[in-house]
């Protein structure tokens, strides 16, 4: 079922960002009288002093085509924008800082709706971050005691090797042991809530979200977060794993734009010595690179979905996709070697983790402990 909340928010950052790109609206074929915006003479379909178009539609009509267009598209520059946004970022950064801007869709405006279509289509389709357990009971338990019987045959072959023969061998078996430790105490787990009978609060047994609320009553999760209210707060929602799950997604997409004031100082630290480039080119910079991070999230969670090698390689060639992306946009951006980009890559890779930490932190303080 389609999020509520989620479609609103898409329709919100579509028309947010449609006004960040100011459309020009469309023009009649009236030419006669004045502006109604600056009185000045009516001259081609469009003012040169105010910008208004000639012909001002006063039709319910028309403002259902505003409401469509500025939820689905930004015209044609959005085909011209994104196949440079994945192919030469570095490319699309520059001309827009150099004032060649026209042609593409503005670095704001389409962060914001990226960034609420990811949301929505997360909460179109479930969140692919999540772990969804559709097998039974019975299913997870003959599962894991299959899983044990592999273990031990593994760990009695393993013992009866010669550690001096296989270097790591003696590694691999304690690998093998916490393996074992840690199936066999799923399976009496599992065991135990069979027994039990149905929960009291509905949920499943044995699934996720029944072990989430479990060690939230029990006081088995540490939250090093706050004072102690919001503490509570924050296991008080975790007992109920599904709408924390919730609130943290819309908590995350309401407070996405905090992302880009974080992102910018760290973005200048790399640039603190060279002159030349200003707060503002960090800023289309950061607004770009997230753009683009968000497309791609996008796609490795439809691909989270699939079964196969072929979703395992193409989530590796997605995670592969970040460092090169930030690589060739660093590179076209701010026209540098390919040692000076590679090294500001590598600490962009670092400030990037850093922010992101930052980020859910704030997220988790925001939407749980609230």
């Amino acid at each position: 079922m389609v999020d509520i909340d989620a479609a609103g928010g898409l329709a919100t950052g579509a028309l947010i960002a449609g006004a960040v790109e100011k459309p020009g609206g469309v023009a009649g074929d009236e030419h006669a009288g004045t502006f109604s915006d600056c009185g000045e003479p009516t001259t081609a379909n469009f003012c040169a002093n105010c910008g208004q178009p000639t012909h001002v539609h006063r039709t319910l009509l028309h403002l259902g085509e505003e409401l469509l267009h500025g939820v689905m598209h930004f015209d044609a520059r959005i085909w011209r924008t994104l196949p440079l946004l994945v192919a030469n970022p570095g490319r699309l950064t520059r001309e827009w800082i150099e004032g060649k801007r026209t042609r593409y869709v503005s670095p704001l405006a389409i962060f914001l709706f990226t960034v609420f279509l990811m949301f929505f289509a997360l909460s179109f389709g479930g969140a692919a971050l999540m772990p969804t357990e559709t097998r039974s009971v019975d299913e997870r338990i003959a599962g894991t005691e299959t899983a044990i019987t592999n273990l031990r045959a593994q760990i009695a072959e393993a013992e009866t090797r010669n550690a001096a023969d296989s270097p790591g061998a003696e590694g691999a078996r304690a690998g093998l042991q916490a393996g074992l430790a840690g199936a066999e105490a799923e399976l009496q787990a599992l065991k135990e809530a069979k027994a039990s009978g149905p929960r009291a609060d509905g949920l499943t047994v044995g699934s996720w979200q029944a072990s989430m609320a479990d060690m939230a009553h029990n006081g088995n999760i540490r939250i090093g977060l706050g004072d102690k209210t919001m503490q509570e707060k924050i296991l008080h929602k975790l007992a109920n794993p599904d709408l924390a799950v919730y609130k943290f997604q819309q908590t995350t997409y309401k407070f996405a734009f905090l992302l880009v004031p974080m992102s910018i100082p760290f973005l200048w630290l790399l640039f603190a010595w060279k002159r030349g480039f200003t707060w503002y080119d960090h800023g289309v910079f950061v607004l770009y690179s997230l753009t683009f991070m968000s497309i791609l999230f996008m796609l490795l969670g439809v691909l989270g979905r699939m079964n196969g090698w072929l979703a395992g390689f193409l989530s590796l060639v997605g995670a592969l996709a970040v460092p090169a992306h930030m690589f060739a946009q660093l590179k076209g951006t701010y026209g540098l070697s390919i040692w000076s980009a590679l090294w500001r890559t590598c600490f962009l890779l670092v400030f990037c983790l850093l922010v992101s930490t930052l980020f859910l932190v704030a997220i988790v303080a925001l939407g749980l402990g609230a």
